[in-house]
């Protein structure tokens, strides 16, 4: 069993990133496997080298340990630019200029009684940019552009072919676990053109995850539930890619007094307010069931 935690460096580490740093060491430690580091910072508009240097302090103090080397996305960018230019030499790929004003625009006039549906992403993508007949790639895909996934294009290829599933050991939001089948209609319907390129970062979160998962041999994923439903676009990203699908195991959201899910911005709830006040490793262990 190989695990790993990905963290961003984008703020401090709060209780739910204990939870799923802690329930994937000791996963791999319980297996006799390797728990994995990976510093997650292709937003490197909002990265810190303060708030990298304060992960490894907080795990530490955790007393989790970890296989070296730790890799980061930063250094990545060239597979990602592979995976990429892969999906675009096989047409599935077109670029979108829309802004968040643009779709949200878009989508104030639904249909009569058909409100928009809601992916992991936000609104499903309305396909204002997607091309007709393909974006017929004979040349490499666009690097100042926002680069989309058609996603009715990728469901018709060979490598995409139904059923989809996947194996989940923990629950969803609804309970969902053991097999897990989706549908293309789902893919369609409340996922959409998903962004697997964004214009000022070269990749994306759904795209660099499942290409590094594949590169450090990732044996099962754990994350919170609250990103359950885009295991169904990586899924199908690795069917498209010809990578491994994970066995992924969602977690319960550890929340606030007032039952919101935990953000970077509340201090605080961070590991390190919690060093900082007396508190010990097992002290963590226990306010988050573990």
């Amino acid at each position: 069993m190989i695990t790993r935690f990905a963290p961003s460096p984008t703020g401090p580490l709060h209780l739910g990133h204990a939870c799923s740093a802690i329930l994937a060491h000791d996963m791999a430690k319980a297996a006799g496997g390797a728990f994995l580091l990976r510093i997650e910072d292709i937003d490197q508009a909002r990265a810190r080298p303060e708030w990298e240097a304060l992960i490894y302090e907080d795990l530490r103090w955790l007393d989790l340990s970890w296989d070296e080397p730790v890799m980061r996305q930063s250094d990545r960018m060239a597979a990602y630019g592979v995976a990429l230019d892969r999906l675009w030499r096989m047409d599935l790929l077109y670029p979108c200029d829309c802004t968040r004003r643009d779709i949200a625009q878009a989508l104030t006039a639904p249909q009569e009684g058909v409100e928009p549906a809601i992916g992991p992403d936000g609104p499903v993508y309305p396909g204002t940019c997607r091309p007709a007949t393909g974006s017929a790639p004979g040349h490499a895909p666009p690097v100042d552009r926002a680069l989309r996934l058609d996603m009715a294009r990728a469901l018709q290829s060979d490598r995409a072919a139904p059923p989809f599933s996947f194996t989940e050991t923990g629950a969803g939001p609804e309970g969902q676990t053991g097999l897990v089948a989706f549908t293309a209609n789902d893919l369609i319907e409340n996922v959409g053109d998903v962004v697997l390129a964004r214009r000022d970062m070269g990749t994306s979160y759904h795209l660099s995850v499942v290409v590094d998962d594949a590169a450090q041999g990732i044996t099962h994923v754990t994350r919170g539930r609250d990103l359950f439903e885009t295991t169904q676009i990586h899924v199908l990203l690795q069917r498209l890619l010809g990578l491994p699908t994970p066995v992924y195991h969602h977690h319960r959201l550890i929340r606030d007094d007032d039952g919101r899910r935990l953000a970077k911005r509340d201090d605080a709830r961070a590991i390190r307010t919690y060093r900082e006040d007396g508190y010990t490793p097992r002290d963590i262990r226990r306010m988050i069931g573990l």
